[in-house]
């Protein structure tokens, strides 16, 4: 398969080594993959742009020089020098292009020969340094010791470890879902619209190499999910679409790879990389959505023993080729426009350009074939509307078929020369880029293409055929089978909150301030404790009775109770809580509960800090509850614009009790 080749990061070969011998290794994690010669190329990359950016600054210094000097000698000195930063640039880009045309030799066993595909290598990126950030976050905002969460700093490492080389399979695709839903979760948690995690994430880009740098959590997020449609694409490509399976495969694949990037131009802006900005995006999303279409043709195209190739599927033939055509013609437009045409590889629009010549001289070819096998009557309306589309019943039509045989074997005579001109073209055309002349397999098609429309077009070349068929029609476009674009599956891949000990987001995030309130002794009158309970996780005090032994404790509605009796209760449930209150005696109970309060900003660092440390202390002493597995939901995707809840709504809650 052609072009982009898979990349890793420089020191991707002793970070592979060091998670060995950590025995850390995750599932979709292919830690060999960084020790492949292509995984080797994105330092070679790097290098390279790095010079060429030292060869531009020496042409701009040379050229404002040149400007601004009025000494002969001096402009005929930086003339010369200009004309070797210009030589040296050249040879550089080069050898630039020869490393982007690397060819992808990773291929499944065929019977038969396809089309290669053009599969998107990953975004690298290196090393980060959770921890710093994370634990003062944790000790500054919610009060923690940051030092007792080196466990789930640890996972989220080792997680982020393993998704930088995702093995091309289902299990990567799990992988890298995994860790988009953990960023959704840690930007729920932990960043808010004005003040960021402060960490630099850095990724390289996959189209040129070159490294690019936010500090915003969402561009981590912006290039996994882009990542997953890179992945997307390379398992496309290495299906075998020499059966109806792997041909449905791939374009399901595919589809999804036109999601992701779909998804991700309407939801990332401000890309600092060229491969995630819009038009790159748009023009990806056009790309794998061809590259769907095409599988859809070569499903189509299988041979089938029970189904014998009539007039009707001839014609279907010819109307998919031409809507594949027309799609990758669109694409080939998309790849020749500014700013695209400076980064994207001229492997990939040749590849495009070839494509969209062969698919619409197949479209020729089929057509040719059914207006030569002498279609029945009941055919003749279908086989009109691939050449002329669909027609209203008012409009005359302005070009019938012919109906002799002997007419139609000279119109089908002039679609397959139509077809024959058309092959020899993308032969030419594959035969100008040094990339695709070694891709023996994009050759073998082309040629056999060839071949088919020369054997066929000698059958019809009678030795008394003086008179030349007028020039053929177009070919409509059209598919039987529209294809829609699918956005990427979060929900179905389930993780659980990593800093879930900090307590339900709905409260517990660096979006709200709270104030601890306890211990405070509440004993138990003739009515109760004079509280109204609702909700889950934690439990709402819905209703305070005025006069009650609440009321006098100092407890308020819309306090989240937090610790009965010294245990956590966080994540309890609203009977656990309930429960837990009918138990206790004449001696009362001692509560912990928390206050919203209003605004963005961390609370103050004062006296009530310890006792939130001591209580959540307690809580890894007393035993943490597991929690539910989020459901990380595609929503808020990006994080841009997103608002934080203040409360938990009444929908979905436990009716109100009063213990």
């Amino acid at each position: 398969m052609i072009p982009e080749d898979r990349r890793d990061g420089p020191g991707a070969d002793e970070e592979s080594t060091q998670l060995q011998a950590a025995g850390s290794v995750r599932k979709g994690c292919d830690t060999l993959a960084a020790q492949t010669p292509c995984g080797r190329l994105q330092s070679r990359r790097a290098r390279i742009h790095q010079q060429i950016n030292k060869e531009l600054r020496m042409r701009t210094g040379a050229e404002n020089l040149y400007r601004a000097t009025s000494n002969a000698r001096v402009r005929e000195t930086v003339a010369l020098e200009l004309s070797y930063v210009n030589s040296s640039l050249q040879l550089l880009k080069e050898e630039l292009e020869e490393l982007n045309c690397s060819v992808d030799t990773d291929m499944p066993d065929r019977e038969g020969t396809t089309v290669p595909m053009i599969p998107l290598g990953l975004k690298e990126t290196k090393e980060l340094d959770w921890s710093t950030a994370l634990k003062e976050l944790i000790s500054g905002h919610f009060g923690e010791d940051g030092a007792s969460y080196e466990t789930e700093i640890r996972e989220l490492t080792n997680l982020r470890q393993a998704v930088r080389t995702p093995s091309r399979s289902e299990s990567g695709l799990e992988l890298l879902t995994a860790y988009y839903n953990q960023l959704c979760l840690l930007d729920a948690r932990f960043v808010t619209p004005a003040r960021s995690l402060g960490l630099l994430f850095q990724w390289y880009d996959s189209l040129t190499g070159v490294p690019a740098q936010q500090r915003a959590l969402a561009f981590e997020k912006g290039s996994v999910l882009f990542n997953i449609g890179a992945l997307h694409t390379q398992i496309g490509a290495r299906q075998d679409r020499g059966c109806p399976t792997g041909t449905s495969r791939a374009a399901e694949s595919f589809q999804r790879a036109a999601g992701a990037f779909n998804l991700l131009r309407q939801k990332f802006s401000r890309a600092p990389s060229p491969d995630m900005s819009p038009a790159s995006l748009s023009m990806l999303e056009q790309l794998m959505a061809a590259q769907a279409q095409e599988c859809v043709f070569e499903g189509l195209s299988l041979p089938v023993p029970t189904a014998p190739r009539d007039c009707l599927a001839q014609l279907h033939l010819a109307q998919e080729a031409a809507q594949v055509a027309a799609q990758y013609e669109l694409v080939h437009q998309a790849m020749i426009q500014p700013p695209v045409c400076s980064y994207v590889p001229f492997s990939w629009t040749t590849l495009v350009h070839v494509k969209a010549k062969h698919f619409r001289s197949l479209a020729h070819y089929h057509a040719a074939v059914a207006l030569c096998d002498s279609p029945p009557e009941a055919e003749l309306l279908a086989l009109e509307q691939v050449f002329l589309g669909p027609l209203p019943p008012s409009e005359p039509r302005g070009l019938m078929l012919p109906q002799e045989y002997e007419e139609r074997r000279k119109l089908g005579k002039a679609h397959l020369k139509r077809a024959i001109l058309g092959q020899e073209e993308a032969l030419r055309l594959h035969a100008l880029g040094r990339a695709l002349r070694r891709v023996d397999l994009l050759q073998a098609v082309l040629g056999q293409a060839l071949r088919c429309s020369l054997t066929r077009y000698s059958e019809l070349d009678l030795e008394d055929d003086f008179f030349e068929a007028t020039e053929a029609p177009d070919i409509q476009p059209k598919t039987h089978r529209t294809l829609e674009v699918r956005a990427p599956s979060f929900s179905r891949v389930k993780v659980a909150d990593i800093f879930h000990r900090l307590g339900p987001l709905s409260v517990f995030s660096a979006r709200n301030r709270w104030r601890l309130v306890g211990p405070v002794h509440v004993t138990r009158g003739e009515g109760g404790f004079g509280f109204t309970l609702r909700g889950d996780s934690p439990v709402l005090i819905a209703a305070v009775i005025p006069g009650g032994h609440a009321a006098a404790a100092g407890l308020q509605e819309g306090d989240y109770i937090v610790s009965v009796n010294g245990q956590p209760c966080k994540w309890w449930k609203h009977a656990e809580v309930v429960a837990q209150l009918k138990g206790v005696g004449d001696e009362g109970v001692s509560l912990q509960v928390v206050t919203l309060l209003p605004g963005t900003e961390p609370p103050s660092t004062g006296d009530r800090r310890p006792a939130l440390r001591g209580l959540l202390r307690n809580q890894k002493e007393c035993g943490w509850r597991t929690s539910v597995p989020v459901r990380a939901s595609p929503r808020p995707l990006l994080g841009w614009g997103r608002k934080a809840k203040r409360d938990k709504t009444a929908g979905g809650l436990s009716p109100a009790s009063q213990p």
